[in-house]
């Protein structure tokens, strides 16, 4: 496994927090490298970036340095600062450092990547105008830069899925949380566009790894593609290589989803969304284990009685934990909403087997 998407730092305004050593840690029971970069830094990115490229130098290769930029301070000259320092890619995020994608400075970014053959991982959240119109036409203007959006590019994946043959060098990670809009991206985006990437510490390696490779599974993927997904690809960008063809998107299923895990699926995704918000969730969770409620002779039932476990796990996790607890963000709020994330991937990807002992065979 290679995380395309991991950081550090102990200044971001949200409340997260991450050392170089419990990033490592987070790693290490998959055995996963992880390209990793500063979280936001709001006095600026210089000594982010010196710790990025420390840390990485010190993890026997575990870490990969990426350089975050802000186009509105000194960008390009901060690039080639840490390009000559051991940096192998860049990060920004229009977002959190409130600059646009069509800009002057950022071309001016782009061009140095397109240089050096540079992978620019960039956050693809919402709220971002026209994000990726500009990242398409980047690409087209600097054909030796990588671009990778984030997060399942989940601001424009309605639409950019049928740009992506015509754009080989763009590239969608899988940081996000949610099952069906990683389905949507396995069965229309081809699958040597789409890199493993969990978030840490706003994700999880071994979480998001569970729900990439089920997704990437139930679309119908082989398992060299899976292995494109989860570290060739993106070995290859790292090293200045052309990208590996790893053959077509399978397209959508051609069997409909099964209404009865869809409805797990949605309650069970609806309640995540209101414990993040810090909203009451007791009513929403009970639906989604009522929707698990099935008789003992139908198809479901084995996965029901799984997610039925799941989710009462879910309910004693959370049983002493308060809702600001759940609504700040942090590796142990993952830990603790993990089992009905899980319930919801089972729900999402039916054709793929769970493991025995979760069926309780």
């Amino acid at each position: 496994m290679f995380d395309a998407h991991t950081h550090i730092g102990s200044n971001d305004p949200d409340g997260a927090r991450l050392s170089g050593a419990e990033l490592i840690e987070i790693l290490a029971p998959l055995d996963a490298r992880g390209v990793v970069f500063p979280m936001h830094e709001p006095d600026g990115y210089g000594a982010a970036n010196d710790l990025i490229l420390s840390e990485a130098a010190d993890s026997q290769g575990r870490l990969v340095p990426f350089c975050r930029l802000n186009p509105n301070d000194g960008a390009v000259a901060e690039l080639t600062r840490c390009i000559d320092h051991g940096a192998r890619g860049i990060k920004l995020h229009p977002r959190s450092d409130d600059f646009a994608m069509n800009t002057a400075e950022v071309r001016e970014i782009l061009a140095v990547a397109d240089e050096h053959r540079l992978p620019v991982l960039i956050h693809a959240g919402r709220g971002i105008p026209a994000l990726g119109r500009h990242a398409l036409e980047l690409s087209e203007a600097f054909p030796g830069a990588r671009v990778i959006l984030a997060h399942a590019a989940v601001s424009d994946l309605s639409w950019i899925w049928r740009q992506m043959p015509d754009h080989p060098n763009v590239f969608i990670d899988t940081s996000w949380w949610v099952p069906v809009d990683l389905a949507f991206l396995f069965a229309y985006v081809p699958p040597g566009q789409i890199l493993f990437a969990s978030d840490v510490p706003y994700g999880s390696p071994a979480l998001n790894a569970i729900l990439t490779i089920r997704c990437a599974l139930q679309a119908g993927l082989t398992a060299d593609q899976v292995r494109a997904v989860c570290c060739a690809q993106l070995e290859r960008l790292l090293a200045g290589e052309p990208p590996l063809d790893a053959g077509p998107p399978p397209g959508p299923p051609a069997e409909p989803r099964d209404l009865v895990f869809e409805r797990v699926h949605l309650f069970a995704m609806a309640a995540l969304a209101r414990m993040i918000a810090g909203a009451d969730s007791e009513d929403v969770v009970g639906l989604a284990k009522l929707a698990c409620d099935v008789e003992e002779d139908v198809p479901q039932a084995a996965a029901c009685r799984t997610m039925t476990e799941l989710i009462d796990l879910q309910a004693e996790s959370i049983a002493e934990v308060s809702a600001k607890d759940l609504a700040t963000p942090s590796t142990q709020r993952l830990a603790l909403l993990t089992p009905l994330l899980l319930a919801a991937t089972l729900a999402a990807t039916p054709e793929v087997p769970a493991p025995a002992e979760l069926l309780g065979v």
